[in-house]
Order: C-alpha cells, then structure tokens, then sequence
C-alpha cells in the first residue's frame, strides 16, 4: 500500500476544493455544449500552483514526483475531466518530452508558457493509415538550412484546433520504422497548417478533434525536439502519458462508483433500499475491487518513476487494466442506477461514453498486451512478418 505523505494530502485537498467547487457544476453543461475548456481558466489553476506539478520549478512548474501531478488530476477529472485535461498535458503529456529531452534552451522557451496556462502543447502521432502502427507515419520533416519543412496530415490529435502548439511526431529519413523518425513543435498559426472540422465524439467533448494537415510548414530548426532515430526517447516520454490516461480512467471510475454507492443506499424497491439485495452488494463489491486495484497499479507505476519516466512495463499494465476496469465499472453503475443511469442528469452515461474513449487513445488494449509480453520477455516481435 503506498501511503501519501502530509504533504500530498494537503495538495489533494485543495485539488478536491477548487475542482468540485468551480468546476463540477459545470461538468454537464460542458459535455452537452461541447464547450472548450476556456484559457483563463487555465491561468486560474496555474495560479493555485496546480497545473503543473511535475515539470521542473526552474521553468515554472511544482517540481513535483510524477504521482503528484497525477493525484491533483484524479480530483479534478473527477469533478469535471475537461478540467483536467490542461493538467494531464503540462504534468504528463507532450511537455514532459521537452522536459525530459530538450536542450536547456528549448525548455526555457515551450516549459514556462506551459507552466502558467498561457499555452497548451498537444501531442499528434495519428495519420489516415498510421494508428497503432505509429512507425508507419508519412508525415515528412525536411531539414533546410535553418528551418524544418514539414509536409503531411495528421488525424484524431486530441486539441487539434484549440492547442496554441503541437509536437508533431515526423518522418525525418527514409530509413525504415522508427529509426528515421522524430518530433517537432509546430505554432498553430504557422503558415500552412489547417485544420479540418471539428470531429463530433461519443464522448471527450470540448477536448477538439480535427484533421490537421502540413502544406510545406516550416518552423526553426530550434523546433527539432527529437531528431532522426530519437523514437525511442518518444515512447519512454509516452509511459508518463499511459499513467496520464490511466488516472483520468480511474477518476472517472471512482466518481462512478462514489455515486453508486449513495444511490444505493437511498433508492428503496420491494420496500427495502436495494443495498439489502446481495446482487447489488456483488455489484458494487466488483466495482470497489476494479478501481482499488486500478489505483494501486497507477501508484506502483508513478511512485517508481519519480520526477521521470515510469517503466515501460509498469506503465502498460496499468494502462490495460484501467481501460477495461472503467468500461467495467461504468458500465456497472448504469445497471445500479437503472434508468436514471440512462439519463444525462445523472452524467453516468457521460462518464461511460468518456471511458470509451480512453481504451481508444494512447494505445488500445490489445496493443499494450503486445507492448506487455515484449517487455516481460526482452524480446521485440515483428507485428509485419
């Protein structure tokens, strides 16, 4: 059992406070409307000195251990997950490779803007044919003389369109796989980058989601973040993001079964409350062991990790779990809350369309499975031959 220290429990304090004070009542009118999580509402949680826990204090953040950050964002992707979104990308998103990766000069430039809310970095691997197979990206990256040439279309960048900048993953060579590719920043008002309609969701709404397309983008050679055969820094950077994806599932996950539990105990059928059936205690026995179990791995993961990079391993188990034991326990309060589940009132069906969406992004389930036997073996193996 990992047990926070004083510290951490204060940080969650407040985190809970100002997540369900400003933010929960406005979690149904978002997801209906669709609504963008405003800029100086960013600011307001950078000001709290919550944003950004886990980047370095030398560039504006909290200098915070990883399982900080992550502990703020579960109380606020409770209240409300659009609201944590600004945090899951400054503590465990793309910043985090500039952190880990950039010069000392690139951090000083992307890190503080980050860190006070006035930016937002978001992450674009995806293209038309390039999902789960993530070196199969086409996205070309030119070096000319002092610029990068970037020419390609990226899709399902989750804040395409709303994000003031994008770390692009490229194709820097023709050698094959990972080997030639790499990542640069991209201003979202550089000439040549458009943007598609806005994609409507099951769920994730007000997050953006749109195709993004390079008409020959070119932005300073200081923008290279990775450069050619850096993939693999990419994807050791990409475990904080598996733990980031792991706790808005485990947030949503525990606010489902929160809600469960004082239902239970108030709805009355047969003249009883229901929580004196044995099937509805089964139920929520099920669901109290899921997101247990789910936190314990996230925990493990992030309290290895420190101020870096969880293991590989680690991260991918957390993940797959976390993305199956959310539709799960979702999926449970609905039937516990029998109509009133299918009802936007109630925002459970809000959450089970957001957990959905979370098995989806980042690495399916059946890719970490893969990404799971390959770790624990030491061997690769060839999804192609």
């Amino acid at each position: 059992m990992i047990e926070l220290t004083e510290e951490q429990q204060e940080i969650r304090a407040l985190a809970r406070k100002v997540a369900r004070d400003w933010y929960a009542p406005k979690a149904r009118e978002w997801d209906t409307n669709r609504t963008h999580f405003p800029a100086d509402e960013r600011r307001r949680i950078a000001e709290l000195g919550l944003l950004a826990l886990g980047l370095p204090e030398e560039y504006g953040g909290g200098g915070r251990p990883l399982i900080d950050a992550l502990i703020v964002q579960e109380e606020f992707a409770r209240a409300n997950p659009l609201s944590a979104w600004p945090i899951f990308e400054a503590s465990a998103g793309p910043a985090r490779v500039i952190d880990l990766f950039g010069t000392e000069e690139q951090k000083q430039r992307f890190l503080p803007p980050v860190a006070s809310g006035d930016k937002i970095i978001a992450i674009t691997i995806s293209e038309p044919d390039a999902g789960s197979a993530a070196t199969d990206v086409t996205t070309k990256a030119v070096i000319e003389g002092d610029e990068v040439v970037v020419t390609g279309t990226k899709r399902w960048c989750s804040g395409a369109g709303h994000a003031e900048q994008y770390l692009v993953y490229v194709r820097l060579s023709s050698a094959p796989g990972g080997k030639g590719m790499g990542a640069v920043v991209v201003d979202k008002d550089t000439p040549g980058l458009t943007f598609g309609p806005q994609e409507e969701l099951m769920g994730h709404r007000g997050v953006g989601s749109a195709d993004m397309f390079f008409d020959d983008v070119r932005v300073p050679i200081d923008n290279l973040i990775i450069p050619e055969g850096g993939f693999n820094k990419l994807f050791t950077a990409f475990s904080i993001e598996r733990l980031g994806n792991s706790t808005m599932c485990l947030a949503i996950a525990q606010e489902a079964l929160d809600r469960s539990a004082a239902y239970i105990q108030e709805r009355h059928q047969f003249g009883k409350p229901i929580v004196e059936f044995q099937t509805v205690q089964d139920t929520l026995a099920k669901m109290v062991v899921d997101v247990e179990a789910s936190r314990m791995l996230i925990w493990r993961a992030a309290a290895h990790a420190g101020t870096g990079a969880p293991k590989t391993l680690d991260a991918s188990v957390a993940k797959v779990y976390a993305n199956e034991m959310v539709k799960r326990v979702t999926d449970m309060a609905i039937q516990l809350h029998g109509g009133y589940g299918y009802s936007a009132e109630y925002e459970i069906e809000r959450m089970h369309r957001d957990a959905v969406g979370w098995a989806i992004a980042g690495g399916t389930p059946a890719i970490q499975r893969t990404r799971i036997a390959s770790e624990f073996l030491g061997r690769r193996f060839d999804q192609r031959a």
